[in-house]
């Protein structure tokens, strides 16, 4: 049995709470997931079963069918090693080495000030536990442990066709209990970059470190409908307004700390004539009031505040004209919602990232679109924005959505078990955020496949936290579904 922190050891199942613990404890951001896929290569050897590393970095384990049932369909489980690394600026972890905390809270296990992890190491934490697990009788099954998924899917782009057997498919990287996914949005990323001419502070300038704090963040696919603030389109919007205080000059500009994360916080250097304290104050007090009455019911606690400090240089008036106006005029939220799945988003997009300094800088933004060329759409729309200052902004890592298929036979079965489960009709979803399946479902056209998962709130940010409860459900519906795909007809 894997080490499992004390906050763990009590909940069921405990299989798979263990191997969750297991997660927390080996870092796994994203392309840093080696030790934790040489542990549990390493596990699943000990347990007699065969294992391959593919050249993209993912782990294949397979399992052969129990006794009688090796002529059922073979079954690909699949969820991502990799997770989000965010934490609050107080917070000193460092996703590189230390272990997640885990907290037990009123039925909900969470990690206060960093990411969880829950994404996806429970779906993870489950394909383990019943890798593990002899009383179960199953068709062939193989596991799917994909890397590099929160920070461009590079995992599952990589799979080459014909490595997988399985014909039937299990994700499990969904976040809400009682709903099972046909389909998912794809995406692409827009990387701007611009080099910069670095100027001497103007004489009389006091320098002050702005910081815009407070926000929820979240996942910019699922909670991107929500009109949660972003950090940084709220920081350039005073910053735009400091500039009738007279002789503005930036000296840098930081937001966020993920392509896939709604923005939280961001911190500008300025600098001021020595007379502009009070004024800036003043100001910012304002600002701060206005931002919280607007984003009343969305947001309890945007605080702006402005600490003295020092700088060497800032940017040149045109870099800075440029910066501010072009993430000012900048898209960001919800694009168009869907006609054809109602209540859920079709195109959005995130600006996730900004790292501006005098000698250079850059941005990211994140397009989602349930529909591939709306998606291409938006970001050649930013591209065009940016291209009227001859920056240089750059399209990548696009990958497709997941088309539903209604008629999925998988589904159908799913359905099925999870009615005489929990005797009650599931749900059918298709969700914004982007999943694996699309990229696998391009390569494995024949292949059928659902996603379903416990509820996970917070997913991207700090705070983010799994319901116990609904673990222990989905538990039972995973080993009920397996055993039902690998039973004689």
């Amino acid at each position: 049995m894997p080490h499992i922190s004390s906050s763990l050891s009590t909940l069921q199942p405990a299989a798979v709470w263990a191997h969750f613990a297991t997660l927390c404890r080996i870092p796994r951001p994203s392309k840093q997931e080696d030790a934790l896929r040489l542990h549990l290569q390493q596990w699943a050897q000990g347990l007699g079963l065969a294992t391959l590393v593919d050249a993209a970095g993912n782990l294949i384990i397979r399992k052969a069918a129990t006794a009688g049932r090796e002529g059922m369909p073979s079954l690909v489980l699949q969820g991502h090693l990799d997770m989000v690394c965010q934490k609050n600026s107080t917070s000193t972890h460092d996703f590189s080495r230390d272990a997640i905390a885990p907290v037990l809270q009123d039925g909900w296990v969470q990690a206060p000030d960093t990411t969880l992890g829950a994404d996806n190491g429970m779906g993870v934490a489950m394909i383990l536990a019943l890798l593990a697990d002899d009383s179960l009788a199953h068709g062939p099954i193989e596991a799917l442990l994909t890397v590099d998924e929160e920070a461009g899917m590079g995992g599952a782009q990589g799979l080459a066709a014909g490595v997988l057997q399985g014909s039937l498919m299990l994700n499990l990287d969904t976040e809400e209990w009682g709903e099972f996914y046909l389909g998912c949005a794809g995406g692409l990323d827009v990387n701007v970059a611009r080099n910069g001419v670095a100027q001497a502070i103007p004489s009389g300038h006091t320098a002050w470190r702005i910081a815009l704090t407070g926000l929820r963040g979240g996942h910019s696919g699922v909670n991107i409908h929500e009109e949660r603030g972003n950090a940084i389109k709220l920081l350039v919007r005073v910053l735009q307004a400091l500039q009738g205080l007279g002789h503005l000059h930036v000296a840098s500009l930081q937001g966020g700390s993920a392509r896939n994360a709604l923005p939280r916080e961001a911190f500008a250097t300025i600098t001021l004539p020595a007379d502009q304290g009070a004024a800036l104050a003043s100001a910012l007090a304002q600002w701060q009031a206005l931002l919280n009455h607007e984003f009343t019911g969305v947001e309890a606690g945007i605080t702006l505040t402005a600490q003295a400090t020092s700088v060497n240089q800032v940017m040149s008036e045109g870099d800075q004209a440029i910066w501010l106006r072009s993430l000012h005029a900048a898209p960001h939220g919800v694009r168009r919602m869907s006609q054809r799945v109602p209540g859920v988003v079709e195109t959005s997009n995130n600006l996730g990232m900004v790292d501006l300094t005098p000698a250079q800088g850059e941005c990211n933004f994140m397009v989602r679109s349930l529909l591939d060329s709306a998606s291409q759409a938006l970001a050649d729309e930013i591209v065009s924005l940016w291209a009227l200052s001859n920056t240089v902004a750059v399209k990548s890592g696009a990958y497709p959505g997941w088309t539903p298929n209604p008629e999925s036979q998988l589904l159908s079965l799913c359905q099925q078990v999870y009615q005489r489960e929990f005797h009650e009709a599931s749900k059918v979803q298709v969700i914004h955020a982007g999943l694996e399946c699309g990229i696998i479902a391009a390569k494995y056209p024949d292949m059928d496949i659902v996603s379903f998962g416990p509820t996970i709130r917070g997913a991207h940010a700090p705070g983010e936290s799994v319901e116990v409860a609904s673990v222990a459900r989905t538990w039972q519906l995973f080993t009920a579904i397996v055993s039902a795909i690998g039973s004689p007809a």
